[in-house]
């Protein structure tokens, strides 16, 4: 059975074509490398030591997209590919709508034109109302994003179901991601950001191994145990995982639903700074400024539908999403690094158009 993933070159997708590889998956990967290496490709292929297809490919070039699925098989698709930055959406909002709703909508109309019909969604907990001071955060609570990133996936969710609604043979499952963090275990694979990370655990092994000086922390006054922002941290295989057994519900039956993974814990900044200090080795210098506007006290999911209705929950706890993360950037401090990408496109068979 062949799966497309789009964005499968990213930091979840290459976690998640590893998953898929070794359940026995055929993988098509669509990405245009604009915020990711083929290096990680690269070694995907050689952790696995198995094949995958891979297309340099923009989801806004419909007619080269409708090429790949003319010349592949594909049973299903996982769609992970989008502009993911909260603070770069505030401020090329345009840039945001353009790119991550219309790229959906080519590919879905791709994928109806070949009468393939079974899709999993990438969305996110960006879509629930910022106003969800209470935790959990069930899959009913109202959503409200209050970005153009969120947004973004709030339209996309509202497209699916519409879809899902005219024509009842599409099978499409959502799944709103927490806070992805962590790494691959054996340290090969993992998150390699552009320039100063937006998000904490990256930020903070960042500063572990040197390539930072100081941590911010934004914000100690918030009702919570230590006055830092609450928050679900998800291990990055486990949230891979996850896409399975979505995949598996959406080859069963037919239908649209939505699923939150996350670990349905909170953790605090500091109790992650600390954390990491314990498998690092490593003091945190970090430093304590005013709050960001939109940021709220606690989030954290209610998982108990995945569980129930997927039969899947996360394993990995906070000192695995910690020493996984530091292993990874210390065997990698600079990330993929760059500089040899067409050696490695050549070694992944990257189709270049």
């Amino acid at each position: 059975m062949a799966i497309l993933v789009t964005g499968g070159a990213g930091y979840i997708g290459t976690h998640l074509c590893v998953e898929l590889l070794y359940a026995g998956y055929d993988v098509v990967v669509i990405d245009n490398f604009s915020n990711s290496n083929p290096e990680a490709l690269r070694r995907v292929k050689r952790m696995t030591g198995k094949l995958l297809k891979i297309y340099k490919l923009d989801l806004m070039d419909k007619n080269r997209l409708a090429q790949v699925f003319s010349m592949e098989r594909i049973d299903a698709v996982i769609h992970l590919a989008g502009y993911k930055s909260v603070s770069e959406s505030t401020s090329t909002p345009l840039k945001y709508y353009a790119n991550n709703i219309a790229g959906t909508i080519n590919l879905c109309e791709v994928m109806q034109r070949n009468q393939i019909k079974r899709l999993v969604f990438s969305s996110s907990a960006t879509v629930y109302a910022p106003t969800a001071q209470q935790a959990p955060i069930t899959e009913e609570h109202p959503v409200g994003a209050s970005n153009p990133y969120g947004y973004t996936k709030q339209m996309i969710e509202g497209i699916l179901h519409g879809i899902a609604q005219s024509d009842p043979s599409w099978s499409i499952r959502v799944l709103r991601y927490f806070n992805p963090v962590g790494a691959h275990e054996s340290g090969r694979i993992g998150e390699d950001p552009l320039g100063v990370p937006n998000n904490l655990v990256p930020y903070i092994a960042n500063v572990a191994v040197g390539n930072l000086p100081t941590l911010f922390i934004y914000g100690n006054d918030y009702p919570t145990k230590d006055g830092t922002g609450v928050r679900d941290y998800i291990h990055v295989v486990d949230l891979a995982k996850g896409h399975l057994h979505a995949l598996k519900k959406v080859m069963e039956s037919i239908g649209f639903d939505t699923y939150n993974l996350g670990t349905g814990k909170g953790y605090s900044v500091l109790e992650m700074v600390k954390a990491f200090e314990e498998v690092s080795n490593k003091i945190i210098p970090y430093k304590v400024v005013s709050r960001r506007i939109g940021d709220v006290a606690i989030c954290y999911a209610d998982v108990s539908k995945a569980r129930e209705k997927l039969g899947w929950e996360a394993k990995r706890d906070i000192m695995a999403m910690c020493r996984d993360t530091w292993r990874w950037k210390k065997r990698n401090p600079n990330g993929y690094g760059i500089g040899d990408s067409k050696a490695d496109e050549k070694e992944v068979m990257v189709h270049d158009w």
